[in-house]
């Protein structure tokens, strides 16, 4: 049985800017690459349709950073367990 290649996201990048450029066809990009026509054409899809979060970012961050950082989330993680022990605690007095 056959297995599947895997490519990273720097392969993947290449081959879509290619196909993105329109200087070769699918085919000619799929014998240059080793990649089948279907394949390039969707990583292609795949770049333009997301495109815009390189510039929507603004700040500098890259996308595997937005949202809060792992500090943040540990605080908050702490904080929330300082409550839930707190109204625990006060349930356990009122009964």
């Amino acid at each position: 049985m056959k297995t599947r290649k895997k490519h990273n996201p720097d392969f993947k990048a290449k081959v879509a800017l290619s196909a993105v450029r329109e200087e070769f066809t699918p085919s000619e990009l799929s014998a240059r690459f080793g990649i089948h026509p279907n394949q390039i054409t969707k990583w292609k899809k795949q770049l333009i349709d997301n495109a815009a979060l390189a510039f929507a970012l603004g700040s500098g961050r890259s996308a595997l950073e937005v949202g809060p950082s792992r500090d943040e989330l540990l605080k908050k993680i702490g904080e929330l367990t300082v409550e839930r022990d707190f109204l625990a605690k006060g349930l356990r007095l009122s009964n």
